[in-house]
């Protein structure tokens, strides 16, 4: 318990740092830039890749500072395009995703164990159960109705959301840019961008396997870096 208290303390401290800030803003830039993508399947499920920025907010920067990262994300994106009703329970699962993800990296070796156990109890505790009651709750739908369909988003999901930041987590370990050595903003933005960007085509692949409504997504994805 004292080592968690510990780890929070740590974060927050990142918050001193005018650099870290400014990075911090950055990921939350990239989130929202991101967010603008996101595949809306049904009433009730939509895909995005906004997760990752967020992610990487936590690792770098601590659970604090992507716990804030993660609101700021969410409330400045449905300001700037709002889709539905705007629930505080959804945010509240943003923000409880980047403490999870933040307690088991941050200050930690990157590995693959680790990366899927993140994902893994934010896909099951926050995504799966946690989104799903506030879904339930926001369209007044019964649980159990919602619960399979989400469950095969998901269960697709996950592989990609896994492959996608091991990737961008990998790269910032071979440029020594995570756990100790500073690293300019401009390399952290450029190299995010880059690795994101070649990982999204196979995230389209994976993605082929949705049922035929679903297939615009690489349409949508080309367009968008077209713009």
């Amino acid at each position: 318990m004292k080592r968690l208290k510990q780890l929070f303390k740590d974060s927050f401290r990142e918050l001193k740092d005018t650099r870290k800030m400014a990075m911090a803003a950055m990921f939350v830039a990239i989130a929202v830039v991101l967010g603008f993508y996101r595949l809306q399947l049904t009433e009730f499920i939509r895909i995005g890749f906004d997760f990752l920025p967020k992610e990487m907010a936590a690792m770098l920067l601590g659970p604090s500072v992507g716990c804030v990262v993660a609101a700021f994300t969410d409330i400045i994106s449905y300001a700037l395009k709002p889709i539905g009703a705007f629930f505080p329970g959804l945010t509240f699962s943003a923000m409880l995703a980047s403490v999870i993800y933040g307690t088991i990296l941050y200050k930690k070796p990157v590995c693959l164990k680790r990366v899927i156990l993140a994902n893994g109890l934010v896909t099951v505790f926050v995504n799966l159960l946690l989104n799903t009651y506030w879904m339930s709750i926001l369209y007044g739908n019964a649980y159990m109705v919602l619960f399979p369909t989400r469950a095969v988003k998901q269960l697709i999901m996950f592989p990609i959301e896994v492959i996608l930041f091991y990737s961008v987590a990998k790269m910032f370990k071979k440029e020594n840019g995570v756990c100790g050595r500073e690293r300019p903003l401009d390399f952290i933005s450029n190299r995010l961008i880059t690795v994101m960007k070649k990982n999204l085509t196979i995230a389209c692949v994976h993605l082929e396997s949705l049922p035929p409504s679903a297939r615009f997504w690489t349409i949508s994805l080309q367009a968008g870096k077209r713009k």
